[in-house]
């Protein structure tokens, strides 16, 4: 008898074991919880799953207007608490960030072991601690990004070489991928001195595809996340095709690490980061199981990000010609018609600074926070969410509140202009980096990332949308995972300013 076959048998046999415990469940929670948040009612069984629809952040934010800023639903047997204001997080993380640090792992984290090394997945721990403490020296200090500022010059003015040669020959080209191809170059030569992606060829494409298809099936609700007690039929729940792109990633960063330890260096490889992590493996400091996964974390939430907030801020710009006039006009008085943009020139240019903010405001990178766990029963917002219940804080709501921000599905940068607001989880309107001792360690990175492409891009050329589309019709819709990306990739073609 094959595995299916013994599946089909044992499902009515499961269903029923499932029903059962989700009565006991019910039962359990009315008689103990009380002081639950308010939440629509669950159907039996798979709870508010069907709720969710393909687009989860926009049917829980449509929910928080009719039961709260902090709801409770269920994901099947899992008491699930929703944050959706501004007020709610705050009090969250100022006042309860340690009892709520615990990660929800899911079952394609847990595919190939990825919770026990990862600084994203593990708890607040010794370990995680240790690991943290090295992101935030060896990688992301200030005198860390500091130092690497030429390097991330070099590879944007590689981005413009790429981009002038399209401009003439009048080809488009596809934001997401080029942005992606920079990122992705940068940060491996930051920690491996070599370049992983091409711009004339589909290495990076793929590449990005496998970092899409990763936080693509991380971000999915799974039956095996939702019913616990069915964790032993993972085997046949958790998509293989998942493990396999992650295994694609460990075989890449597997060979680098190999290559070094071989003695098979790159030239000006002493010192960058793979140099300092195996530097910390022969002290005994990591284990080789922690750099590889340790490079997962940074390759996977240091690119498809990126490239996806760039690839909406031109999008909004297209959209918005007198703002895209206005930026190009601020960056022309700055650094001069024919100047190159560094790092420097940044602090400068305030209105650049405040579209990345709004891009960030209306397209976070994550429209949900990582989901947190309660280690113990917490009173927040008057409520109780209570212990082992999933934290999802929903940054789309949050970041469209209209109790927040004045028109919030209005792409207006301007709001940045009349008020000061950082991003660096202290002003809880606008976390797009989360907040608490979870927050992105690579926040400043990216935002001087950001700032440096989409600066390059709008001085170096004016732009135009492939095939004659005019730019309010430019498909505007997106795609859930971890990532939120536009449904179709915006191809636009260069012009000489």
């Amino acid at each position: 008898m094959d595995y299916y076959t013994t599946l089909l048998i044992l499902i009515p046999f499961l269903w029923a074991l499932i029903y059962v415990f989700d009565l006991k469940s019910t039962l359990f929670t009315s008689a103990n919880n009380k002081r639950l948040p308010p939440g629509p009612k669950p159907v039996p069984i798979l709870g508010n799953l069907p709720h969710l629809g393909d687009r989860p952040h926009r049917s829980l934010a449509n929910f928080a207007n009719t039961y709260g800023p902090l709801m409770s639903l269920k994901f099947g047997s899992i008491t699930t608490i929703v944050v959706s204001s501004s007020q709610v997080a705050k009090e969250m993380f100022q006042k309860h960030d340690l009892t709520l640090s615990s990660r929800q792992v899911s079952a394609a984290v847990r595919a190939n072991g990825h919770e026990k090394y990862s600084v994203v997945w593990l708890p607040v721990s010794p370990k995680w601690r240790i690991l943290r403490k090295i992101s935030a020296i060896h990688l992301f200090s200030t005198q860390r990004l500091d130092a690497s500022q030429a390097l991330r010059q070099e590879k944007v003015s590689e981005l413009m070489e790429y981009v002038k040669e399209c401009c003439k020959v009048g080809e488009a080209i596809d934001v997401g991928v080029v942005a992606f191809t920079t990122s992705l170059n940068l940060l491996s030569n930051t920690f491996f001195s070599f370049d992983l992606g091409s711009y004339n060829s589909s290495d990076s494409g793929e590449f990005k595809e496998i970092v899409w298809r990763i936080m693509e099936e991380i971000g999915k609700p799974n039956l095996v996340d939702c019913f616990p007690m069915l964790r032993f039929l993972s085997v046949f729940f958790v998509n293989y095709k998942l493990m396999s792109y992650g295994n694609k990633l460990n075989e890449v960063f597997e060979g680098i690490i190999q290559d070094r330890l071989n003695g098979r260096s790159v030239i000006g490889s002493v010192g960058d980061v793979l140099d300092t992590l195996l530097r910390l493996v022969k002290k005994n400091e990591l284990s080789l199981d922690d750099t590889k996964h340790l490079l997962m974390d940074f390759f996977t939430a240091g690119t498809d990000t990126t490239s996806s907030t760039l690839e909406w801020a031109m999008t909004k710009l297209l959209r918005s010609p007198e703002k895209m006039a206005k930026v190009q006009a601020e960056l022309e008085q700055v650094i001069g018609k024919n100047g190159v943009l560094g790092e420097s020139d940044i602090s400068k240019l305030p209105y650049l600074q405040a579209i990345v903010k709004e891009t960030l405001r209306m397209h976070p990178p994550t429209v949900f926070l990582i989901p947190r766990k309660a280690d113990n029963d917490v009173e927040l917002y008057g409520y109780v969410v209570p212990k082992n219940a999933q934290i999802f804080v929903n940054l789309w709501a949050i970041s469209r509140d209209p109790n927040q921000w004045e028109n919030p599905n209005v792409f207006s940068p301007e709001r940045f202009m009349e008020r000061e607001i950082d991003m660096k989880g202290q002003d809880f309107g606008l976390i797009p980096f989360g907040a608490g001792r979870r927050m992105c360690p690579g926040d400043v990175f990216a935002i001087r990332m950001l700032n440096l492409m989409l600066g390059s891009l709008l001085h170096g050329f004016n732009w135009k949308v492939e095939n004659g589309l005019r730019p309010e019709a430019i498909d505007m819709n997106d795609k859930f995972g971890v990532t939120i990306q536009k449904a179709q990739p915006l191809r636009i073609i260069p012009t000489p300013k």
